[in-house]
This record gives C-alpha cells, structure tokens and sequence, in this order.
C-alpha cells in the first residue's frame, strides 16, 4: 500500500515540544514537563464499528472478549466467569458511593465488538459510525498490525488531543462548557444515575457529531477512552527524576514495563496495564473529571468494555 493510501482518513501532525500532564487535577498526571514528538498521522476518528468488521471479515480475528479466560490467570475466579464476555455499563436506580464500581459495571457473558452489551444487542446500521468497543489492548494491536499502522504513544495521543492548545485544561481552551457548548461526548448530570444526555446521546456517539479540534481530529476528548501503545506508570520516569519539574526536554517518550505495569492492588494477577486517554461519554464532573488531553487512566490489557475503542498513528 502506498503511502498515500496508507494514510486514507488521516491527519498529518507536525511534530514540536509542549507542556505534557498538568499539575491542578490528578497526581497521576504530573508534573507538568516538556516533552518534544516528531511528525505523525492519526485517524481523523476513532476506528468505528464499520471499520472494525471490515478488518474480522479479513483476517477472521476473533476479539479476547469472544474466547472464554483461562482460570489459571485469575486465581480466584468464579467459575461462572471463565465463559466469553465482556464488561457492561448499566447506570444505578440511584445516587452510590462513587468508589464502589462494582454497582454500575457488570461483566454480562456473551458481550463482544457484535454485541456490546450481551445477547439481543446485536450492531444495527446506526451504529456502524459509532466507534468500535468491547475490544482488549490485543485487539487494537492487531487491527493496528493489519492496517499498517500502529497505536499511538501517550504522548503523541496528547499532542494530537490539545490542537495546537498548549498548556491548556480542555482540548478547546480553559472551560469545560464556554458559553453553554458542549463540545464532547461526556455526562451530564450526576454520575452514575442521572444521565441528562444535554449532548444528545446517552452512550457512544458517531463519530464526528461533535467539533474537529485545532488539528481536524474528533473525538480525541470524549465519547470513548482510548488505547495506547504505553505500558502505565503512576508518575512519568523521566520527570520524576527530576521533580519538582522538568528542566528538559523529554524527546519521544514511552511508556514504562511490562512488570512496572501490574496493578498493586492485585498482587495475584500479573496482566499489564496500558495507558488510556481521552476520556469517555461516562466521564462527569462529579466524577472521573478526564475530558482533557492530559487525563489518563491505567487499564489491563485484557480488558474489553462498553466505553473504551482506539485510533491509529503512522509515523512519518
């Protein structure tokens, strides 16, 4: 494929330096440093549902979420849950504690990319332009594999998010909603019971409904979180050799281990984590505040929900 056609429904970036992280929202996100990335292209939108079936229908992939989990990985599991399936969002009947996860998300056997949440949700046309979810890291790696292309790093997912908006809090400017514009796919209301949906749309969205940012890209804040190619780590490696800030500049950075990646609070279970960014249409402001480009959030690789999809990058 030529590299013309390599990059179909892409955006060239031109590389530069900015302000990465933030330093007034989660500590996971600082310090604020400057880090410096060279040109790439990135799909103009998450890849959608149409995109997604045009790859299975290629290749015959089958999605980790459609193949039932091996026990010996999850010392503990209940038996019930070593069958195919998936993670499922179902908002509460009313006001939780916001800690406990547990009362809106439920892994429903059966749900998959087809079938997002389970037996009887199968993809209409309607939503063959929403983004592809219920995929694992693997997944998106190996639609990223089969399209030439690659899965952007955290930094480059951020330079791409902010548009040319150095150094500010949304990937628009310093308000959430200027003037009352709601600019992304994200909750509105209290979370996790009352979606007033003042965007239009109670989960995912097609893509492009909402505005292209600085760089004519949608969907980089909002609508679904997205993989990265970064393993997690709490607090940048590089920055934090040299807090309270950065004193240079970090050229291309990438993420941490493997090893470094496991989730502490689970000390049985070593599956790797990557980074997500971007935020989603469950993000809201009394809870989950990561509608902006630097807003990230650890995931295990093995993990397939209603509210997480990608993109791809080529570097030029």
């Amino acid at each position: 494929m030529t590299k013309t056609g390599l990059t179909a429904g892409m955006h060239r970036i031109t590389g530069g330096s900015f302000a990465m992280g933030s330093a007034g929202w989660y500590p996971e996100e600082a310090p604020v440093r400057q880090v410096r990335v060279n040109d790439f292209w990135i799909d103009e939108t998450p890849v959608t549902n149409r995109d997604f079936a045009r790859f299975v229908a290629a290749t015959g992939h089958v999605t980790l979420a459609e193949i039932a989990p091996d026990p010996k990985a999850y010392p503990g599991m209940a038996p019930e849950l070593a069958v195919p399936g998936a993670l499922v969002f179902t908002p509460t009947a009313g006001p939780v504690l916001l800690s406990e996860y547990h009362r809106w998300w439920a892994f429903v056997p059966g749900a998959n990319w087809r079938r997002p949440r389970g037996a009887g949700s199968d993809l209409t046309e309607d939503l063959w332009e929403h983004p592809v979810v219920q995929v694992a890291w693997s997944d998106a790696a190996a639609y990223a594999k089969w399209a030439g292309k690659a899965l952007p790093t955290e930094a480059e997912h951020e330079f791409a998010a902010r548009g040319g908006l150095d150094g500010k809090d949304f990937a628009w400017g310093d308000e959430l909603a200027p003037g009352g514009a709601l600019l992304a796919n994200y909750w509105q209301g209290e979370f996790p019971h009352d979606n007033k949906a003042a965007d239009g749309w109670h989960g995912t969205s097609p893509v492009r409904s909402f505005a292209a940012n600085g760089h004519g890209l949608h969907d980089m804040i909002g609508n679904v979180w997205e993989w990265t190619q970064d393993w997690w780590q709490d607090r940048p490696a590089k920055a934090r050799k040299r807090q309270p800030g950065a004193c240079c500049t970090i050229p291309n950075p990438r993420g941490g281990t493997l090893w470094g990646s496991y989730d502490p609070a689970q000390p049985k279970i070593k599956i790797g984590r990557k980074v997500l960014k971007g935020g989603s249409h469950l993000c809201a402001v009394n809870h989950c505040q990561r509608f902006r480009p630097a807003a990230r959030h650890p995931e295990m690789i093995d993990t397939a929900t209603t509210h997480i999809g990608f993109r791809c990058v080529v570097r030029a």
